[in-house]
């Protein structure tokens, strides 16, 4: 028995077919409505989370009154801290800067203060020297002020002829003409306020450094004077003279003080630093000597083989000698001889087998360094470096320059060298280099490293 419950009715194959489709469709939605939901899941989380984080950041700056005041108080100690310990650093430094320069001063004044500079020297390029003219003649001496502004020789300061001290007349009585001969040797305080030179007519005349004006002559020498500084730190002025003694003056007071005698020979320079005494080069006597003027006492030093033509203190300890044998002789106040000499330092001239060495006209050494200079006729200047505790010397290198090279001088900041040159020797005409040039040269000294003074101090 049939029954229309079991019955399939026939559908039409569109129909069929678009139910089929409308099947798959609708199989389609809840993917669809999965992917959306996904898609609806993803967004509600990214906008939720920015919800958490906001609600971190609200909690974090949601605090209590007590809980604001803790860090605050928190902060402010921690300012305090990074205060103190910047406080303490900087006077940590300026503790260890003054204790530095406390320390150099104790050992300049012992005379062991060194500082280690020479193998900072570059050797300067010919271009870089700077050349002055304006003497006619030979130049003899020169000095530098304090401030390394000026340059005296004779009359020739800062690079162009600023003033000029005229010559004055032979025989004429007035105090106030400037020298009727050749000068010798010139000094300067070390407040820069007083300039004396000496001659070859016995007379030491005291200008006004700044503006050249005369205020004394002494007199007093009985022969020419070849020697003259001024005592560190005060105006008192030693003198040196070829007949053979050695003076104190007092510039403040214009007078005359003592006199000393010693050497059995002309005495051709002297040099002084803080301490009340002066070392002097005795010609050929072949003696140095340090010369104790509040004890009245002398010591002498032998070495060299001829004579001793130019002497300069590198601190109070340690000097620096030139001879006309041609060497170079590293001193000790304390030993009575040389430290270190170097031979023929100049090299020699002349034909084979009658070879003679260059006589050594000037040396210079820059103060409490390690370094020195010395210079001849050989058409160079030779810069050295003293060795460790002042033991040796060794040389650097050399600046060509032709003529006499009559006068040296290192200035006070040791940036440069000056260098006074001229066609004959300074003591007598016995050469004349034609080809030489009267006049100053300013040779710069270049470092590789800008602080190397004060970071290489070595307590000898």
């Amino acid at each position: 028995m049939s029954s229309s419950f079991f019955i399939k009715t026939k559908q039409n194959p569109k129909l069929a077919k678009k139910g089929k489709n409308t099947a798959v469709s609708k199989r389609k939605k809840p993917s669809s409505k999965y992917n959306e939901e996904i898609s609806s899941d993803s967004e509600t989380e990214s906008s939720a989370e920015p919800k958490k984080r906001q609600t971190n950041v609200d909690y974090e700056y949601d605090e209590t009154p007590q809980e604001k005041k803790l860090r605050l108080a928190k902060q402010y100690l921690e300012q305090l801290k990074e205060e103190e310990e910047k406080k303490a650093e900087d006077e940590s430094f300026e503790t260890e800067l003054i204790a530095g320069r406390l320390q150099e001063q104790v050992l300049e004044q012992k005379g062991k203060l060194q500082r280690l500079i020479a193998k900072d020297i570059l050797p300067p390029d010919a271009s870089e020297i700077r050349v002055l003219r304006g003497h006619k003649l030979p130049i003899t001496c020169l000095v530098i002020t304090p401030d390394d502004k000026c340059i005296f020789s004779a009359y020739t300061l800062n690079g162009k002829k600023l003033h000029t001290i005229h010559g004055g007349r032979k025989g004429t009585e007035d105090r106030h003409v400037g020298h009727t001969a050749h000068i010798l040797c010139m000094t300067i305080s070390s407040d820069g306020k007083y300039l004396a030179t000496g001659d070859m007519n016995k007379l030491i005349m005291i200008w006004e450094a700044e503006t050249c004006k005369h205020l004394y002559k002494f007199t007093g020498h009985k022969g020419p004077v070849s020697g003259l500084s001024f005592r560190k730190g005060t105006h008192d002025l030693y003198s040196a003279s070829h007949d053979r003694s050695v003076k104190v003056w007092n510039v403040d007071e214009n007078a005359y003080v003592e006199t000393l005698f010693g050497h059995q020979d002309i005495i051709t320079g002297l040099d002084s630093l803080s301490r009340e005494c002066c070392v002097t080069a005795g010609g050929r006597d072949r003696t140095v000597r340090v010369w104790k003027i509040a004890e009245e006492s002398q010591l002498v030093f032998h070495g060299h083989e001829g004579s001793i033509d130019c002497i300069q203190l590198i601190n109070e300890e340690y000097m620096i000698t030139g001879a006309d044998d041609g060497s170079v002789s590293l001193w000790s106040v304390n030993k009575k001889k040389p430290l270190s000499t170097v031979k023929q330092a100049h090299g020699c001239h002349g034909d084979a087998g009658l070879e003679q060495p260059h006589w050594v006209a000037s040396v210079a050494a820059l103060q409490n360094s390690d370094t020195v200079a010395s210079g001849s006729h050989n058409s160079q200047i030779q810069l050295w470096k003293c060795g460790h505790n002042y033991r040796g010397l060794e040389p650097l290198f050399s600046v060509p320059l032709s003529g006499f090279i009559n006068s040296l001088k290192f200035s006070s900041s040791g940036q440069f060298l000056v260098a006074g040159v001229g066609q004959e020797h300074r003591l007598g005409r016995w050469w004349r280099l034609k080809e030489a040039k009267n006049g100053i040269y300013i040779i710069p000294l270049k470092r590789k490293l800008l602080n190397s003074e004060e970071a290489n101090v070595s307590e000898q």
